[in-house]
């Protein structure tokens, strides 16, 4: 799947870096170009690629202070400028676009969601965002800031890709100490994902494509991703349980939100060596995610992949009716009331049109 990528924000902006490093390490050649973007000058220094400061006329360089209401209208001003920049990237070559940010920032969770409408409006490509819920201990005003952005971003990309920090967090240690390892974690899912489709580690039995990727994202709304691993066997045969066990692991306790089994509909991608990758394995390991799933949409297939080992991602499509979801947005609605001093409704509305987490634009 060929993408170009916007990282949005500090956050955003590191993710797309450790996205790229992936790519170019294991010569995917799946991402076709990037742009930073960001309203404080020193998050850019390091971006190894493309970058724009916006809002220079109102925060001289300095970032947001984490307020989104101004991110946004900073990306407002300035998007002509971050359209520039993407100029020659988003060729015929293009599958999609990927906005990627960290949804509890200023720049990254205010600037998404109209960079995201804008994009849309111009390309007709899928436009896409991979956004980044923060941690339970990160503070209020980033859960606030989440809920608003998520909200925001849901409705106007074509598919949300959600990924909650505290999924990726080592016991034991703060998200800001895990920060690049999280990253790293990431990138490696995603950039397989992108990769899918590219053929290159040889000839799957069964391809997947970007078809396959933009097919189980059709559906719109929040999307997942998991992932899980194993030491591959001498042969094929030998593979059969070591597919359905990494794909148990990889939608059980190995997705970008977890506790999110549930979906409209779901991509199953088995990658290794081609002749040890089992037709048998992936057909079960597929029909055991339509049950689990509760989906009548579930694609597989393989990519052939040199490694000695055996690894299930699965792309999860329309997954809001997710536990660990409502659980964060009522967390973004409790910060929202603590903010501005209000008592709760006996009724609340929901998630997605409560008067407590405003859309940004």
């Amino acid at each position: 799947m060929k993408t170009v990528l916007i990282g949005v924000g500090q956050a955003g902006g590191k993710l797309t870096r450790a996205l790229v490093d992936f790519d170019e390490r294991m010569e995917f050649g799946a991402i076709l170009g990037a742009v930073g973007v960001n309203s404080a000058k020193a998050d850019l220094s390091d971006l190894p690629f493309e970058t724009v400061l916006v809002g220079q006329d109102r925060v001289k360089g300095h970032g947001v202070g984490g307020d989104n209401e101004l991110g946004a209208a900073v990306m407002d001003a300035d998007r002509r400028e971050v359209l520039s920049a993407l100029d020659g990237s988003v060729t015929a070559e293009a599958d999609a676009v990927f906005v990627v940010a960290g949804l509890g920032g200023g720049t990254g969770s205010g600037g998404a969601p109209v960079l995201v409408r804008e994009l849309k409006r111009i390309y007709d490509v899928p436009v896409y965002a991979l956004g980044v819920l923060p941690g339970r201990n990160e503070g209020a005003m980033y859960q606030v800031n989440a809920g608003r952005s998520l909200k925001t971003v849901a409705r106007e990309a074509d598919s949300l890709l959600l990924v909650d920090n505290d999924a990726f967090r080592s016991s034991g240690e703060s998200v800001e100490q895990g920060f690049d390892a999280i990253n790293d974690a990431i990138a490696q899912r995603v950039g397989l994902l992108f990769a899918s489709g590219e053929a290159v580690g040889g000839v799957a039995e069964s391809v997947v494509d970007s078809s396959e990727v933009i097919n189980t994202l059709r559906s719109g709304g929040i999307a997942a991703l998991g992932y899980a691993a194993a030491e591959s066997a001498e042969d094929a045969e030998g593979n059969i349980n070591t597919v359905m066990s990494t794909t148990r692991r990889a939608l059980l306790t190995g997705t970008s939100l977890p506790e999110a089994s549930k979906s409209d509909a779901a991509l199953l991608v088995v990658a290794g060596e081609p002749d040890k990758i089992p037709r048998k394995g992936v057909e079960r390991a597929r029909r055991w995610v339509e049950e689990e799933t509760g989906s009548q949409q579930v694609r597989g297939g393989d990519f052939p992949l040199q490694s000695g080992r055996i690894a299930s991602l699965i792309l999860l499509g329309g997954v809001e009716r997710s536990d660990r979801l409502e659980a964060f947005m009522q967390r973004a609605r409790d910060a929202a009331k603590e903010a501005d001093g209000t008592e709760e409704r006996e009724d609340p509305t929901d998630m997605w049109s409560t008067d407590q987490l405003d859309d940004l634009i």
